[in-house]
């Protein structure tokens, strides 16, 4: 008897040696899935930061809401509901389409809300929630020439046919409508601005959108093409390996789809994007809002501009080789490159090393130091425009070189390179309008908010023409009763 029950407990003692390490391994998965980083971050900060491109009726706009200007659509509402569902604040971030996947990635937003479809390519950078949406393709086409086009996709053979820039959309035009021409731009509301002139025989769009279009617009018509196809799970974006972030939202998801919160967005998004108001009741605060960004902007690039404009400059005439060298290679290089592309890098590639610059503060920075470049070669040339012996009379007085550069050849060299800096300064202010694809939002920003929010394509953009116009045409008045000015007291 007593064998048997030593031989019951060594075999029960045998079990637990050989279950604890499977015990001690299972203990960390399990304490692992309660938590991941992109949740902990957010849990931590209690601000949840969504990015969106506010202009994409009526999934996201913006509209004016008891005096106010605010982002709208029933995918913001739902990341109001998602925010809260997870105990935290919530934050929008408003940025171009084609940067949104960027920003998660280098962690400048937590998700992303903005009708954005889970498809294979995009599975591979970032993770998808469960779809809350699966709406169809559809083909927008002016109603006077409807009657040349059917549901077949053939009937747009030769024809241009626009679509988004890297959405489901542009995919569709590839795989079904490969006769077809296909153009892409980054905004429907451009799109939908270049059917509306015959510039292009229709446009792409899921259904959502272009029935608005239409119901708005009595010059369009919606096209069900065939063969036809859902464009794709609309879910929401997170980053990679956020196992429990993932199941927080998809509990989220799935509790307004099936109390119906979903509906009553979208309901409550068309009776927005339909109110009736003046056009500039509703959208003259965005064009006020994006003159002063804009100005705001050209402000501290001309500053930056002037001043590393100056060292550089000074650097390429500077007898030392590495200071030379340095003056060089940076004229070049961002004279070689595009703002755009240097935009994003300072965007993303500050947040790479730790610093979180605004998108302001990232345009700002992005075109003073493209403006620099140019700044440098205006001021070089000046420089060499006074006459040598200008320095050596300074120098034979006894000034020293810094001196003699200071007081000397500088106010000289100023007032001869004035026109040119003066055009420089101007076209800093139009140059605002590229820095508008990483979020900053600027005249051309705003004005690409109007075209969604209203589906006015033409009518915005005459506005923004005008304001620019003033803008530009101030500046240059002034600069001419400068140079006058100048001129006066030189002689």
């Amino acid at each position: 008897m007593i064998n048997k029950t030593l031989k019951k407990i060594s075999l029960l003692m045998m079990s637990i040696i050989l279950l604890l390490p499977l015990m001690m391994v299972a203990t960390p998965k399990a304490q692992a899935a309660e938590t991941d980083s992109a949740y902990s971050a957010i849990k931590k900060r209690g601000v949840l930061v969504v990015g969106l491109s506010a202009d994409y009726a009526p999934f996201e706009f913006h509209a004016t809401v008891q005096g106010r200007d605010q982002i709208v659509g029933f995918e913001v509402s739902m990341a109001k509901q998602i925010a809260k569902d997870l105990g935290v604040k919530l934050q929008i971030k408003e940025m171009g389409f084609d940067g949104l996947i960027g920003a998660v990635q280098t962690g400048k937003i937590d998700v992303i809300v903005s009708g954005i479809n889970a498809t294979p390519d995009r599975e591979k950078v970032v993770d998808f929630s469960k779809s809350y949406l699966s709406p169809k393709q559809t083909v927008l086409v002016l109603k006077k020439n409807a009657a040349q086009f059917t549901s077949n996709v053939n009937s747009f053979a030769g024809k241009k046919v626009g679509a988004q820039r890297q959405t489901t959309q542009e995919t569709f035009v590839q795989n079904n409508m490969s006769s077809a021409t296909l153009v892409s731009l980054q905004k429907v509301p451009d799109l939908v601005s270049q059917l509306s002139a015959g510039k292009l025989a229709g446009v792409v769009l899921n259904d959502p959108i272009s029935e608005a279009y239409a119901q708005q617009n009595k010059a369009l018509k919606v096209i069900y093409p065939q063969p036809n196809e859902a464009e794709g799970a609309v879910s929401v974006a997170m980053p990679k390996n956020s196992p429990v972030l993932k199941e927080k939202i998809n509990q989220a998801i799935d509790d307004i789809v099936s109390s119906g919160k979903l509906k009553a967005y979208k309901k409550e998004a068309n009776t927005l994007m339909f109110a009736k108001q003046s056009f500039w009741s509703k959208y003259g605060n965005l064009f006020i809002k994006g003159t002063l960004i804009t100005l705001a902007l050209a402000a501290v690039a001309v500053v930056i501009g002037s001043i590393l404009g100056t060292v550089f400059a000074l650097f390429k005439l500077s007898p030392n080789f590495l200071l030379k060298a340095v003056g060089n290679i940076y004229v070049e290089y961002v004279r070689g490159t595009p703002l755009l592309v240097q935009a994003f890098m300072v965007f993303f590639g500050t947040q790479v090393i730790g610093l979180n610059l605004s998108s302001f503060a990232a345009g700002a920075l992005a075109m003073g130091l493209n403006s620099a470049a140019y700044v440098a070669e205006i001021i070089r040339s000046g420089i060499n425009s006074v006459n040598y012996g200008q320095t050596e009379a300074a120098r034979s007085l006894g000034l020293s070189k810094g001196k003699t550069m200071r007081f000397i050849i500088l106010p000289q060299a100023i007032k001869n390179i004035l026109p040119a800096l003066g055009n420089e300064f101007v076209t800093v202010i139009k140059e605002g309008s590229v820095v508008s694809v990483i979020g900053v939002g600027e005249l051309m920003f705003q004005t690409g908010v109007v075209q969604g929010a209203s589906f006015k394509p033409f009518f915005p953009l005459l506005i923004t023409s005008m304001i620019y116009f003033v803008l530009t045409f101030g500046i240059s008045r002034a600069l001419g009763y400068a140079e006058k000015r100048m001129a006066r007291t030189g002689r």
